[in-house]
């Protein structure tokens, strides 16, 4: 029997003090929230944490979950040959702590935009999916599903 294989990964809507919300600008996927996957033995808290400073020198406090994600398609990598699994994500919303803006081996930019200006910059519809169910967050987590691959389709969408 062959054992499922997903990439865990979390996201994070980081608000500032003002409730600008940040962003990171990434060479293959434009501007979006930071995150990214956890590592091995890692948990999700500290994985998110350990991305967003990576990708842009902010340090965070994390506050709740507001989302989880899972993108079922799979499709091939940039490289044009490895193939990339399902994945599952989960979304938190955190409060800065402090740190620098500045940019990472990953990211090539990064600013605090306002609020009601974010979709303006995210041009990827699952994370405008995404970053709309944060707008959405009234308490329930959000649960959807989806696929972007060859063109994004949103499968459920539900909260819990």
């Amino acid at each position: 029997m062959q054992m499922p294989t997903h990439i865990v990964a979390v996201g994070g809507i980081v608000e500032d003090k003002k409730g600008n919300i940040l962003l990171v600008r990434t060479v293959h996927r434009g501007w979006e929230t930071p995150g990214g996957q956890v590592e091995a033995g890692e948990n999700l808290m500290d994985a998110l944490m350990r991305e967003i400073k990576e990708e842009s020198g902010i340090d965070v406090e994390v506050s709740q979950m507001i989302g989880v994600y899972s993108n079922t398609g799979t499709y091939i990598w940039h490289d044009g040959e490895t193939e990339v699994p399902t994945k599952v994500m989960f979304d938190f919303l955190c409060y800065e702590r402090g740190g620098e803006l500045g940019v990472s081996e990953e990211t090539t930019d990064s600013r605090w935009v306002e609020k009601d200006k974010v979709l303006e910059f995210i041009e990827s519809p699952a994370l405008r999916t995404r970053y709309q169910a944060y707008l959405d967050f009234k308490g329930n987590i959000h649960y959807m599903e989806y696929v972007t691959k060859p063109e994004f389709e949103l499968k459920v969408k539900r909260s819990v």
